[in-house]
């Protein structure tokens, strides 16, 4: 089953320590799409200017990722400028120019209404609403989100959550959503707010997912060396869903596992600027890792 996934699509500039990256293809959509491409068809929507690199229009291509949902306007693409320290925990912006993403509405093509699974990657949780607006019976959806919309839009993030199967978030959102510094506790305040499922995200740590089968520990795959985490979020909820849409079946069966994979892709994100390591990737390789972080954690 195909994967719709709306977000952000942007051009990433990135600087490390080490090294910088400029124009890089970036944005939550982006990043979440090509993590889903190697489990399942996906259909991205989304906004790019007139001078987006054609070389960017070729990747998603290549990942077999449907473009019918992606709008090109006159005007800048957006644009996110970003540095990191030693510890690559600690980010800060340096330059955001929205450009057309500004104007952004998402409308999606009647072939895109009737997808059984949908991601609403991290945008502005009013138009994650306006695409549910327009789907037929979608049978899972997860929205991701982060701390600008909780400080800016928090009622339309509550009436969002009445709408989703699942909701993704940091530890940091989590605690600003629920005022709770315990995980489990804040978890248990987010199922109240209307998602059968929520995952927090803990970074190097991986996931904890939360759901009617209780609590289950994702842990990431350890790294020797972390190149740039930008869009390591974003593929790990892209993995999982990927996951989920390709094995069919019921999704508390195969959320656990889901997470794992999406886990996995996200270390292959995380070793390479960008999305320049991800893309060569080969399925294989992912179940590959996913049997090594089984006999990681096994006892």
């Amino acid at each position: 089953m195909s994967v719709l996934i709306i977000g952000s699509t942007a051009l990433d500039s990135i600087r490390t320590p080490h090294s910088e990256n400029p124009r890089l293809l970036g944005g939550s959509a982006s990043h979440a799409a090509v993590a889903a491409s190697f489990f399942t068809p996906v259909r991205l929507v989304g906004v790019v200017g007139d001078d987006f690199p054609k070389r960017y229009m070729n990747l998603y291509q290549r990942h077999g990722i449907d473009l019918a949902g992606l709008q090109i306007l006159p005007g800048k693409t957006f644009h996110w400028s970003g540095e990191y320290e030693l510890n690559m925990d600690n980010r800060r912006t340096l330059l955001t120019e929205l450009g057309v993403f500004e104007t952004f509405t998402p409308t999606l093509p009647k072939t895109h209404q009737s997808s059984p699974y949908v991601l609403l990657a991290n945008i502005a949780p009013s138009l994650q609403s306006h695409v549910l607006d327009q789907m037929r019976r979608p049978k899972f959806v997860v929205a991701d989100t982060m701390d600008l919309w909780l400080n800016i839009a928090l009622h339309d993030v509550l009436a969002l959550l009445k709408r989703v199967d699942a909701f993704v978030l940091n530890e940091s959102e989590a605690h600003q959503l629920t005022e709770r510094y315990n995980m489990l506790h804040a978890a248990r305040e987010i199922h109240k707010l209307g998602p059968r499922y929520v995952i927090i995200k803990k970074g190097h740590n991986g996931a904890m997912l939360s759901g009617p089968s209780g609590v289950f520990l994702a842990p990431a795959y350890p790294l020797d060396c972390v190149v740039d985490p930008t869009g390591a979020g974003d593929s790990f909820v892209g993995g999982m869903m990927g996951y989920l849409a390709a094995t069919g079946g019921p999704v508390e069966k195969k959320i656990r596992r889901a997470t794992i994979y999406g886990s996995v892709v996200a270390s292959f994100c995380c070793e390479g600027f960008g999305l320049t390591r991800i893309t060569r990737v080969k399925r294989r390789d992912i179940d590959r890792r996913v049997r090594e972080l089984e006999r990681l954690v096994r006892w």
